[in-house]
């Protein structure tokens, strides 16, 4: 094939066409790669929120468990006397309060 009987209108045009076709594919592969980051972190999100999620409702089922044993066995415990009330040092109507210049 004798490329030198081409007129440079076609070797332009070719040369267009090959730059066009080089950009579509980057394009496409930067699409591509978008695609694939944007999943991986939607994933790493999904188990980042189950994770944190599961951790935070054991600590608190945890918590819950340890108040209820502790009211049970407050519950349990038998004072050797009854409290006796003691007076408080107040105006009558609002006690601990300090009335100042009445």
């Amino acid at each position: 094939m004798d490329l030198t009987a081409l007129d440079t209108s076609i070797y332009v045009f070719a040369g267009t066409l090959l730059i066009a076709l080089a950009l579509a594919a980057f394009m496409a592969l930067a699409a591509l790669a978008t695609l694939a980051l944007a999943g991986s972190a939607q994933l790493l999100w999904f188990v980042l929120r189950n994770t944190v999620g599961a951790l935070l409702k054991a600590t608190v089922q945890g918590i819950n468990f340890a108040w209820e044993r502790l009211v049970h066995h407050a519950g349990k415990v038998e004072l050797p006397a009854e409290f006796q009330a003691a007076p408080g040092s107040g105006t009558g109507s609002y006690p601990r309060v300090a009335l100042r210049d009445s």
